[in-house]
């Protein structure tokens, strides 16, 4: 494994908040394992729930954005519970800690590691389901386990004994959970690894899929709000009287965000918003632009403090100068807005003290935690309900859209409705990095790589989102920066540069910018 992946996974590893093993007998109050099938639902685990009418749901901690985990992880339990993966359905985890990422330390969906993740984790919840029925039959029949066969959704014993799961969910429920089931051996696979149709197509076809954008609630009016022009601006003042004599207009609230109208329909609030007269303190951000960033990444280059990606092999430097060839080249990576094809959106109620959240978010205990400390709340008092999510890439881990939601529900008292126009999600994104990345190297007479220097330059997201401190080496900074290639000399160099503006996860992260000026060089 490279050093680079190696960093990557020790950071993981010491910043995780999430343990190896399952927590099971779980039901979580005013969550889905409540509202399913109240009186007839059994729940052996926080990951799979088989109901008295033969039900099998799969409780998915991680996020449908396209990348087809509705399927995929139905899968994993449908194997060890030798049924057909479309009798499985899926329901939306509540925030929890039992449903955190063991990789990225938190109820997180990125990364591409919800299959990594969830490969034996939800393998083992399958075969523990499956153990406990088996368990449950043989108690009911006064027969040993071994006598009892789970096949498709049916559980067989001596003398033509037979029972649905269903059945006998209610007696496998009050079996102890076995810790070490018998988990499939991929010989045995008759689920995974085979071609299926993704699960989520018919209602996605069909219009029945529920997006962020899709949310209605009784009572439910929408806002759009207008946000600084300058990322991190604030509002100095602001004339609303002639938003407010629009029609429809139920009120215009300021949050710290922006000021925000509120109309009973979305197109209502739209207009409204424009007719705010609004005076702006554009703040820092105010003379950022692409050439001065550029050029500030180009300077921290040369004078920044330097962390080195791994430790140095021979004398890249020794070798780059006395080889028969030398090779230089910069590479500038711009900015790169998320822009998913939903909008970012959000619905809110907040009343009596506790709020309901409702759409398209890949950190749900984030939204949670962020949500409560905005309104004064204990997170246990926010209830975070996840949709299909329209797009992601990483831009739906940032909470902000989800807090400005919140914020203004709390002002107008009533459940609101939260959508960002397509102007507003391109203009104040937290954006892939710039970077500078420069590569040195030395060819001998037949043209092969004698050493390499490769100094990256860019900034810290992990920095700006979960406070890692400064001049710490950030994993995600440097993803294959150190290609795999036999170069007898070579050192790697980071150089952490904060270019003003604020930057966030974007798919791949560093990847997309190292791979390239690692692959172009020679």
């Amino acid at each position: 494994m490279m050093s680079t992946e190696t960093n990557r996974r020790d950071f993981l590893k010491t910043t995780s908040i999430a343990t190896s093993g399952l927590m099971m007998g779980v039901v979580l109050p005013g969550t889905v394992a409540e509202t399913m099938a109240a009186g007839t639902l059994h729940t052996p685990n926080a990951w799979v729930h088989i109901a008295d009418d033969n039900s099998i749901t799969l409780i998915s901690a991680r996020s449908e954005m396209g990348q087809g985990v509705y399927t995929s992880m139905p899968m994993l339990i449908a194997e060890e519970l030798n049924v057909d993966v479309t009798k499985v359905t899926v329901a939306a985890a509540p925030p929890g800690a039992v449903y955190a990422n063991a990789f990225l330390g938190a109820m997180i969906t990125g990364g591409s590691t919800s299959v990594r993740e969830g490969w034996e984790k939800l393998r083992i919840a399958g075969a523990q389901v499956r153990e406990m029925l088996i368990a449950g039959a043989a108690a009911e029949w006064g027969v040993p386990a071994s006598a009892v066969k789970a096949a498709n959704g049916m559980l067989t014993g001596p003398g033509g004994k037979k029972a649905t799961y269903g059945q006998m969910a209610e007696a496998a429920s009050k079996q102890p959970v076995p810790e070490k089931p018998s988990i499939k051996a991929p010989k045995d696979f008759r689920v995974v690894g085979k071609r299926i149709p993704r699960l989520d197509v018919p209602a996605k076809v069909n219009g029945t899929a529920e997006f962020g954008i899709d949310v209605k609630l009784p009572g439910m009016v929408y806002a759009s709000l207008e946000q600084c022009p300058v990322i991190g601006g604030k509002v100095k003042s602001v004339d609303s009287a002639a938003a407010k004599a629009m029609p429809g207009v139920v009120d215009v609230v300021q949050i710290p965000d922006g000021v925000a109208v509120v109309a009973n329909t979305y197109w209502g609030a739209v207009k409204a918003r424009r007719a705010l007269k609004i005076q702006w303190d554009n703040g820092d951000g105010a003379n950022l632009s692409s050439d001065g960033m550029i050029e500030s990444h180009k300077q921290a280059s040369s004078s920044g403090k330097v962390l080195p990606i791994q430790p140095p092999k021979g004398d890249a430097m020794g070798a780059i100068k006395g080889a028969a060839k030398m090779v230089s080249a910069s590479y500038v990576t711009p900015l790169q807005s998320h822009s998913p094809l939903e909008p970012m959106n959000f619905t809110a109620h907040v009343t009596g003290g506790k709020a309901l959240l409702i759409g398209p978010t890949q950190f749900q205990q984030g939204a949670q935690g962020a949500t409560a400390a905005a309104l004064g709340m204990k997170p246990e008092d926010v209830d975070v309900r996840t949709t299909y999510l329209g797009g992601g890439f990483g831009r739906r881990i940032e909470l902000d859209f989800v807090v400005q939601a919140a914020q203004i529900s709390k002002a107008v008292r009533l459940p609101v409705k939260l959508i960002w126009s397509r102007e507003d999600d391109m203009t104040h994104d937290f954006y892939r990095p710039m970077g500078y990345n420069q590569m040195h190297a030395g060819l001998d007479a037949s043209g092969k790589p004698v050493g390499l220097h490769f100094k990256v330059t860019s900034q810290s997201i992990t920095q700006r989102a979960f406070g890692l401190p400064k001049d710490t080496m950030d994993p995600f900074m440097v993803e294959a920066a150190v290609a795999p290639y036999n170069i007898a000399n070579t050192q790697h160099d980071l150089v952490i540069h904060d270019a003003g503006l604020r930057v966030g996860y974007w798919r791949a992260v560093s990847h997309n910018m190292n791979v390239f000026a690692n692959e172009s060089v020679f």
